[in-house]
């Protein structure tokens, strides 16, 4: 789309607002509303002034100042607003050198693309994200200090098997087994299914909706995939529609990796595949599991890079209460064809050379899309240009192996400062072509540790106090 499509968009839904957003450095999104008639092709590019010290990681208050820039080709119709809104989506620049800044994560997404095509090594990446989420009826959380505590609730929680309901009518989910079954036992079908409808409605292609394997409306709405800026676009999209179609129904919904202990985690595992011309570079149907040395090359970047990557992709000290052994999750770093306790998958639906690709099943939707999606891949080009061999794959049941067959496979981070200890020490793949810069990885090193790892740790923990408050 065009500056001009936007108004004629605008023009077309009798739109009164303008509400533009933008991406922080942990991944959620912000806006500012204008009147549409604030909307013209000067908008495009003079941009909107807006306070950059107040957002995480971004400006310091003596240089607050900065620009929102829309970008046309993201722009739609909000579905959830009472008076006709078109969004869109904007980058940020500094009003007085008018350069993209450089801790703004869209921007690193944009020189990612950049950067693969000037490598010659392939012109494309696609990413086909699968983020899984929760649906609750209920949630209730504080943290002061003398108190803390999080309390959630489901109808389709099996905890409430003996609630009186007036009457309980059963088909609660056990733990672990929510996987594919019908109503009534899958209470939210009608609720998904206008999560996919939505989706659609503001320009996001879908594939499958279903409820996952966790208790309590553990779901999964599969996107298509797309080229990395707009599937980190889409995902924002995917995640706000989510949200407020489920408020909208009197429920809440969260992307957050382990909300329910004994129970499986939501990730976020990534297809991802390269292309030149039209060509898909990881494909040969010689190669092991059909693909090609490329294809090898790039899992052996990403598994070497794992630690550090997973800082950006897997961003929360929450997602480390997901990578653990015994609940599906991928904490082995290896790669292998069908094998789910594989870090690296490799799906065997189709023997299509257009379907291969390679799917990372670490990474949850807590992350940040612009920064991990252009990680994930200068850590497979990194591979492909050092000629990096992964392990040998493994087919076989990780879980179910005994400890001294598993001697030697390395795992994922154990926590998320393990993970930025990595980051902090292996980022120079991230540097290459001016993608990532220093100032942005030592800021967000630096984020993450003050605001997420020291406080949680320095918080007494509710299990503690049943652990040690007779001791």
């Amino acid at each position: 789309m065009t500056p001009r499509d936007v108004i004629d968009l605008a023009t077309e839904h009798e739109a009164k607002i303008l509400d533009v957003r933008f991406v922080d450095m942990p991944g959620t999104w912000h806006h500012l509303s204008i009147p549409i008639s604030a909307l013209t092709e000067e908008l495009f590019e003079e941009g909107i002034g807006f306070d950059g010290s107040s957002i995480r990681g971004f400006q310091a208050i003596n240089e607050s100042d900065m620009l929102l820039v829309p970008d046309p080709s993201t722009a739609f119709v909000d579905p959830f607003t009472e008076e006709p809104t078109i969004v869109i989506i904007a980058d940020v620049e500094d009003p007085i050198t008018r350069e993209r800044y450089s801790r703004d994560p869209r921007n690193v997404a944009k020189k990612a693309e950049a950067y693969l095509k000037s490598t010659g090594i392939a012109d494309t990446i696609y990413f086909g994200p699968e983020a899984e989420f929760f649906i609750f009826n209920d949630v209730r959380y504080d943290t002061n200090s003398h108190s803390g505590y999080y309390f959630l609730d489901s109808d389709e929680g099996i905890w409430n098997s003996g609630r009186d309901e007036k009457p309980n009518l059963g088909y609660k989910i056990r733990y672990k087994g929510g996987y594919y079954p019908v109503p009534p036992t899958d209470s939210h079908q009608d609720l998904r299914t206008q999560m996919m409808l939505t989706l659609g409605d503001v320009g996001i292609e879908t594939e499958v909706h279903h409820h996952e394997v966790g208790t309590a409306g553990q779901s999964e709405i599969g996107m298509k995939f797309g080229p990395l800026l707009a599937c980190a676009d889409a995902l924002m999209k995917f995640k706000y529609v989510i949200k407020n179609v489920a408020v909208q129904n009197g429920y809440t919904a969260t992307f957050m990796p382990k909300p329910l202990f004994q129970d499986n985690g939501s990730g976020m595992h990534c297809h991802q595949s390269i292309w030149k011309a039209g060509v898909n570079m990881m494909y040969d149907e010689r190669g092991y599991a059909g693909l090609s040395e490329t294809a090898i090359y790039y899992i052996g970047g990403i598994l070497k890079h794992a630690a550090s990557i997973l800082a950006l992709a897997a961003p929360t000290t929450n997602s480390y209460r997901r990578l653990v052994p015994g609940y599906e999750a991928p904490i082995n770093l290896i790669y292998s064809q069908r094998n789910r306790s594989a870090c690296v998958r490799i799906p065997m639906y189709s023997k299509s050379a257009k379907a291969k690709r390679i799917e990372f099943r670490a990474p949850d939707p807590t992350c940040n899309p612009y920064l991990a999606f252009p990680a994930m891949m200068l850590a497979g080009l990194d591979g492909i240009e050092n000629k990096i061999l992964p392990p040998e794959p493994i087919d076989r049941d990780l879980y179910e192996m005994e400890p001294e067959e598993r001697h030697g496979i390395k795992m994922t981070p154990g926590s998320l400062a393990e993970a930025l200890d990595a980051l902090e020490a292996d980022h120079e793949y991230l540097l290459k072509g001016g993608v990532f810069t220093p100032d942005l990885i030592s800021t967000y090193i630096a984020y993450k540790r003050l605001n997420e790892c020291d406080a949680v740790a320095l918080r007494p923990h509710p299990h503690e106090f049943h652990l040690y408050y007779d001791a």
